[in-house]
């Protein structure tokens, strides 16, 4: 009589391993990142809709408040004063609001199951959100070369080297970056793409707008200039406008003397960099949490 042994464990096949090392994460990262960008190819519509929402702010806030919001240091109606004050405000809500594209192609990718693909291969865990977000930060840096041209052709100017023109743009991409992993965990978090999609959006509103980014705070009440000039938005407006040298001269940088108004460049460093060690670290640990 044959006897039949069997595994004690079963017939379970193990889980594949993460590879370890930081240059194999860089490197599942760059092809996580290369598989969004031909996706972003392929779907053409994405990019060119991507487009049009910040392209309708400059010719929406440019020709309809332009002449009727005075810039301190500058003559009362001076449209072309405004539309250099207006751009850095453009420029940083164009990048802030592609957090909720971010949020909502990582859960489109959850609830589709492409994660659990993703994790059933041995690479670096953390490649797939760095990847999803530096494949966004091309996309808006493409998105800001369109909008900077259209800022041109409006009369829009900058007057400092263009060392400096391009330290305003990568402030404003650093910024984009940041809020990317605020994207990614709200993305993690919710369970269809339409509520990344409005949980994206829904706070980005008051941020955008409690902020000296279309408007000179000293119009605003006491209380709501203090929040706006410690809103990391506005730092990075603010660090902008100076790089660019779209500041009137003589006109102060701050209303209430806050710190980051009167340091912009290095209070955006700050805000971009603290943003991305919190909500990485949050967002990786939600993506282990989720595909465990």
């Amino acid at each position: 009589m044959t006897t039949v042994t069997q595994a004690a464990g079963g017939s379970h096949s193990p889980t594949p391993q993460s590879r370890g090392g930081v240059g194999q994460s860089v490197r599942d990262s760059l092809v996580v990142a290369k598989r969004n960008l031909i996706r972003m190819l392929r779907i053409p519509e994405v990019v060119i809709f991507g487009l049009i929402q910040p392209i309708m702010f400059v010719v929406l806030f440019t020709y309809v408040f332009g002449g009727s919001i005075n810039i301190p240091g500058a003559p009362i109606g001076d449209a072309q004063a405004y539309h250099e004050f207006l751009m850095a405000g453009i420029f940083a809500q164009t990048v802030t609001f592609a957090t909720a594209g971010a949020g909502a192609g990582i859960a489109d990718d959850m609830h589709k199951g492409l994660i659990d693909r993703f994790r059933s291969l041995p690479m670096s865990r953390g490649a797939v959100l760095t990847g999803r977000t530096l494949a966004d930060l091309v996309q808006t840096a493409l998105t800001l070369v369109v909008l900077a041209v259209v800022a041109l052709l409006i009369g829009w100017r900058t007057h400092e080297n263009i060392a400096e023109v391009l330290a305003g743009f990568a402030l404003l991409l650093l910024l984009g970056y940041a809020f990317s992993w605020i994207g990614a965990l709200i993305g993690l978090s919710v369970r269809t793409p339409e509520a990344a999609t409005s949980g994206g959006l829904i706070w980005l509103f008051p941020l955008t707008f409690i902020s000296n980014a279309f408007v000179p705070i000293d119009g605003m009440p006491p209380f709501l200039q203090h929040v706006a000039e410690w809103n990391p938005f506005s730092a990075t407006v603010a660090a902008a406008r100076e790089l660019f040298g779209n500041i009137p001269a003589g006109v102060p940088k701050s209303v209430t003397g806050a710190w980051p108004m009167e340091h912009p460049v290095l209070a955006s460093v700050i805000w971009s960099v603290l943003i991305i060690a919190v909500f990485r670290g949050l967002a990786v640990r939600k993506y282990r949490s989720a595909t465990a």
